[in-house]
């Protein structure tokens, strides 16, 4: 029996009722996603493979974010051994298929909301840390499948050691960022526009506690859309000043905030990199091709801003060359 039809044959028990599924979505994990049609509503089945997904931080984390508030997927039913969770339907409507021009402050602001009672509700303990090994494992993913395996480079003693300084000062600086709730993939393609308690909050299940600026770094500097830098700051001084009202720790300074938002968005955005090129190389899904463009000009320009960075921006512009 496949996967589909364990997932059909679990859905008959525990519905009791007709249905059919269509797919929802996949993503870039294991994890697929149905659509199951009832006569009077409709759910959402996930199915996570136990080899490879463990559907438990998911449940987890839901029970975290409902009781901040937060509009997540309820968990109608689970069966976490064989890797089945049904969950309530928030919709088709993502911030990446509605956003445009005439809406992006409201529905930005009901993000960065959201964002604020996440963290508001951070509990240190009930998550893994964003510690340096974390941290430093996502680095790695840069030299060992963009370098190498995308473009096909090695790294001189010279450019290695300019690599390494880098990542020790982003960790660094990532780790003395006041410590919150990460989401650690909130962005356009996991928002859901909704009619009550906007935005529908998805894919969460690898949340951890880490820098405050992480996931508006994922909010801003999105990997699937675009923003006019003055709308960009516009915004992430929009969510300084509410956490800033809301008590929340993050800098006096705006100055100095920004320049965390930055570091953490290079940090962010090398770790994509490999991530993309590994989704390519490994797993034969090229659609992320496209987006990485975006996500180097996303690097080139914070590592332009400061002069701690210029050598590893000089490092990006050889590679490009070489190629």
């Amino acid at each position: 029996m496949d996967r589909t039809q364990q997932l059909d044959f679990w859905l008959q028990q525990v519905l009791d009722q007709p249905f059919t599924l269509t797919t929802a979505s996949a993503d870039a994990s294991f994890r697929r996603y149905f659509r199951v049609h009832l006569p009077t509503l409709t759910l959402i089945a996930m199915d996570a493979p136990p080899p490879q997904e463990d559907c438990r931080p998911f449940v987890r984390v839901a029970e975290q974010l409902l009781a901040a508030g937060l509009n997540v997927p309820k968990i109608v039913a689970q069966d976490v051994t064989q890797g089945f969770l049904l969950l309530s339907d928030l919709g088709n409507d993502t911030y990446l298929s509605q956003l445009n021009r005439g809406n992006a402050k409201a529905l930005y602001g009901d993000a960065c909301q959201a964002l604020i009672k996440m963290q508001l509700a951070t509990q240190a303990d009930a998550l893994p840390a964003y510690d340096s090994a974390l941290l430093m494992r996502e680095l790695q993913l840069f030299p060992e499948w963009y370098v190498s395996k995308h473009l096909g480079q090695t790294l001189s003693a010279e450019q290695q050691a300019v690599m390494d300084k880098t990542f020790a000062l982003l960790i660094g600086n990532i780790l003395q960022q006041p410590q919150v709730t990460v989401h650690r993939d909130y962005h356009s393609r996991n928002l859901m526009v909704t009619p009550d308690n906007n935005p529908g909050v998805l894919d969460f299940q690898d949340a951890v506690i880490g820098a405050i600026t992480y996931d508006l770094v994922s909010l801003f500097k999105d990997a699937y859309i675009r923003w006019d830098e003055e709308d960009l700051m516009d915004w992430v001084v929009r969510y300084w000043q509410s956490a800033k009202k809301a008590d929340l720790p993050v800098s006096a300074d705006f100055g100095e905030f920004y320049k965390d938002f930055e570091w953490m968005g290079v940090q962010r955005h090398i770790k994509v990199l490999g991530i993309f090129a590994r989704l390519y190389h490994r797993d034969g899904k090229e659609g992320y091709l496209k987006d990485m463009p975006l996500v180097m000009q996303y690097l080139q320009a914070a590592c332009e801003r400061y002069v701690e960075l210029r050598p590893f921006l000089r490092l990006l512009l050889a590679l490009e060359k070489a190629v």
